[in-house]
Order: C-alpha cells, then structure tokens, then sequence
C-alpha cells in the first residue's frame, strides 16, 4: 500500500513538475518552424538554434505559401523554412537567420514584421556554416509597398 501511494505521489510530482516546465518556456526564446519534411538544411538550422538557447518547435507541411503570405513575407524575401518567435510582440523569421540577429532581434524589438535572410545562401546558418560568409539579413514590414532594410550585414 504504501508502495503505491509513494509511486502516485512520484507520478503527480513529475506531471505537475512537467507541466510547469512547459508553461515557463520564455516565448521570447521560443521558435515555432514552419518547414518541408525533406529540408535537411532547415533542421540544421533548427539544432543551431538549440544549441543557442532556444526552444525550438517544428512543424512539417507540404505547402508553406500560406504560412509565408500570413507572415507578409514576399516573394523576393522568400527562403526554405518560415519561423515565428515572441510572445505578445511576435516576429517572423524567415529563411537562415542567424542567432546573433535573432539575439538582436529580441534584445531591440524594432517596429518590423520581421526579418528574413533570401535564398539559401552559402555560408549561412544552416548552408555550411562559415562565420566569414557575406550575405545580409533584411528587416521587412510585411507591407507589400515597403522596401526591405539590411538589418545586419553578416560576414563584416
């Protein structure tokens, strides 16, 4: 009996335990992903921002147009995978953004829709990494009569 009762006290202890893990993920340091399951490139991505502190929830779909026009991500701007990180003030990220942008990002909140990194360019953050790679990383407002802004040049 007593075996009993001291395992469904260890069980409550480690659900509530559990569950109030989940609900003190920091938004501000959550990554949802939007990706096609047969993009490796998106999941190395996915892992390095991981490795950076984030928690990091992903989501295959077979059509991400739908994600990316919900996001105001235009075509120029478009890239593999779509993201969205933030609790009341969430931003889109799309593409290869790196952490250091990402970290940037959160740290400034600027009035932006978000930032996206075009393409799959080499070098970038999920595209064989190299930190001497030059491509930039573009704030946009999700208004299709606004032009992007570089918001970091990587590589500088």
């Amino acid at each position: 009996m007593n075996k009993t009762i001291t395992a469904l006290a260890l069980t409550a202890t480690l659900a509530a335990f559990g569950s109030a893990s989940a609900q003190q993920a920091d938004p501000d340091k959550t990554i949802t992903v939007y990706k096609t399951p047969w993009c490796g490139c998106c999941q190395v991505w996915a892992d390095r921002m991981i490795e950076a502190g984030f928690t990091v929830r992903t989501h295959d779909m077979e059509d991400l147009s739908l994600i990316k026009k919900q996001g105001g991500v235009s075509d120029e701007l478009a890239s593999c995978h779509t993201s969205v990180i933030g609790g009341e003030r969430k931003y889109v990220l799309e593409g290869h953004v790196p952490v250091e942008a990402v970290t940037q990002l959160m740290s400034e909140r600027p009035d932006v829709r978000g930032l996206a990194v075009p393409g799959m360019p080499q070098g970038s953050l999920g595209m064989g990494f190299d930190p001497d790679a030059r491509y930039n990383v573009y704030a946009f407002s999700g208004r299709s009569q606004d032009r992007p802004a570089v918001f970091v040049r990587m590589g500088e």
